[in-house]
């Protein structure tokens, strides 16, 4: 059997069953698999047989995979397990259901720019979670990034993708991913987080032009022009372009570091209000074209003109009427406001307290934790990272950083801390019996990631944790997903559902929540409607179904371009 095959029907770890493969590179080969334990279908990676011989390469595969394995972001393609052993390295990866942005443009050509900017907010969504925790992806292209059907974006190979390109680089097969490269990295510099933002800028341009900024015949002539010739005003290439657009472009593609957006949330943030700014235009064009019906008065005859005067009168009795219970009403608001600021609003706009923050950097995170005096002020989101050279359990940095001066809420100022860990494997806690915050809490402490699942139970009170998948006293991979299975009580209880049209999707969703059921997806499709809008949901408004139930929604793209 030769090496394509050999896996296939090969059961990994006694737990992944391998059943075809579905892609190939340089550096490995990516299978589609089931995932025995958990009966979910996954994507595994497996090094070839040649890579994993070279000790240096296999030590960098497992050092960025375990990273990677940290990132858990609706915009990333998530990491579940990372194995590595004599005999095999692999990675298992959520499966996706998609197709690559650069099959999508291939099908497509050129992209409307409200597709540029829908598909842009994502990877830049994506890039910025995974700079914050210190991961650089190295090798933004078209082919890294997955479209799924509901439109939503998924980035691939975080940390990985450079592996392999480098590889193929050196063998003069790639000249792909040259054409995204920033000019820092064609000059053989180390990348850092604006090299990935100019990776963006160059997919950008490619989505809203149809072609790359540069190319050539060689990976030399390509680097020599990314780092001495400006590329084509985008403009040339589509003058229909909104100038803002073209603008965030040449911004995240400027050759000069402190020229362009210095992280990926900048981008973003742009990208967003550029949206809003596009939609509000939207709106004020609809507006003005109502406004400028023009008003035709017919000729009225003699004896018309009595029962005019009539009407007139009536109408003024009227706004007389109307203006005196605006009035009415408007010192019943303000006499409840009066009421109601001594009461409580006058505590909420009050200022609040203010406390500067200290450094916990350099300090045993269990010491901080367990610190009575910071208990009451401070509340704990931790991101553990793998770091051998790092005492486990250190905590590296902070979000906000110390000296800052920040308000105290009700509940106390939430830091972020990034924690050092070696762990490779961790063991499993034994959370049933407990509420079910504090299960997610304790895996998140832990380097664990937990994923709810609703059941029914007699005998386990609701929002208590049942079980685990995987289950207590199992080990798993640093960074592993752990669902977590919590009772909904006795019997599944009958929920109305809400009104979701007209919304926002993320409205839609929190209002889902609140009624206890669960998002089930969105088909998104071109309407009148401003993009981002519920035009339609699954079942209807004020369906009587059973509690956690999955609802559907339809979702406006915007007028179709």
């Amino acid at each position: 059997m030769n090496e394509q095959d050999k896996y296939i029907g090969q059961i990994l770890e006694d737990r992944y069953e391998i059943s075809e493969l579905i892609g190939e590179g340089g550096m490995a080969r990516v299978y589609r698999a089931l995932d025995k334990r958990l009966n979910r279908k996954v994507a595994v990676k497996i090094m070839r047989d040649e890579m994993a011989a070279d000790e240096d390469f296999r030590r960098r595969f497992c050092a960025e995979s375990q990273a990677v394995a940290m990132l858990s972001h609706p915009n990333i393609v998530a990491v579940y397990d990372v194995s590595h052993s004599d005999q095999i390295e692999f990675i298992v990866m959520e499966l996706i259901d998609g197709i690559t942005l650069t099959q999508y443009m291939d099908r497509r050509g050129i992209l409307s720019w409200k597709e540029a900017v829908h598909f842009s907010k994502q990877i830049a969504r994506a890039l910025g979670h995974a700079h914050e925790r210190g991961i650089i992806h190295r090798d933004i292209k078209p082919q890294n990034v997955m479209l799924l059907r509901d439109g939503s974006i998924k980035v691939a190979d975080f940390g990985i993708a450079a592996l392999e390109s480098e590889l193929q680089e050196n063998d003069g097969q790639a000249i792909g991913s040259i054409h995204y490269i920033a000019p820092e990295q064609a000059r053989g510099e180390l990348p850092d987080a604006r090299s990935d933002v100019y990776s963006l800028g160059v997919v950008m341009y490619e989505m809203v032009t149809g072609a790359v900024p540069y190319s050539g015949d060689s990976l030399g002539e390509i680097a020599v022009k990314q780092m001495n010739v400006p590329p084509t005003p985008i403009h040339e290439l589509n003058p229909e372009l909104p100038e803002t657009l073209e603008r965030i472009i040449e911004k995240a593609m400027a050759p000069k570091l402190e020229d362009r957006y210095q992280a990926a949330a900048e981008i973003a943030d742009d990208l967003e209000q550029m949206s809003r700014e596009g939609a509000a235009e939207q709106t004020q064009a609809e507006t003005t074209e109502i406004v400028s019906v023009p008003d035709v008065t017919p000729i009225r005859s003699a004896s018309e003109l009595s029962k005019s005067n009539y009407a007139r009168r009536r109408r003024r009795a009227s706004r007389v009427s109307y203006l005196l219970g605006t009035f009415l009403l408007l010192l019943l608001a303000l006499g409840i406001f009066h009421f109601l600021w001594g009461y409580w609003i006058e505590e909420i706009f009050s200022p609040a307290e203010r406390t500067t923050l200290p450094s916990f950097v350099g300090m045993d995170y269990a010491s901080v934790e367990n610190d009575s005096e910071l208990m009451g002020q401070y509340r704990f989101e931790v991101t553990y990272v793998v770091n051998s050279e790092e005492k486990p359990g250190r905590v590296l940095s902070q979000d906000p950083q110390a000296g800052r001066s920040v308000m105290t809420g009700p509940s106390g100022v939430v830091v972020s801390l990034t924690v050092s860990t070696n762990a490779s494997q961790l063991e499993i806690p034994d959370l049933a019996g407990r509420y079910y915050t504090d299960a997610i809490l304790i895996l998140q402490s832990s380097g664990l990631v937990g994923e709810i699942e609703n059941a029914t139970s007699s005998s386990v009170p609701r929002d208590y944790v049942i079980s685990t998948s995987p289950g207590s006293g199992e080990t798993v991979s640093t960074g592993s997903v752990v669902y977590v299975t919590v009772s909904s009580g006795p019997e599944i209880l009958i929920v109305e559902v809400p009104n979701l049209v007209g919304i926002s999707e993320d409205a839609a969703r929190a209002k889902l929540e609140a009624a206890r059921l669960s998002y089930g997806g969105a088909e998104r499709v071109p309407s009148e409607f401003e993009a981002g809008t519920v035009i339609g949901q699954v079942p209807d408004a004020f369906t009587q179904i059973e509690e956690h139930a999955k609802v559907t929604l339809q979702i406006s793209t915007g007028p179709a371009s």
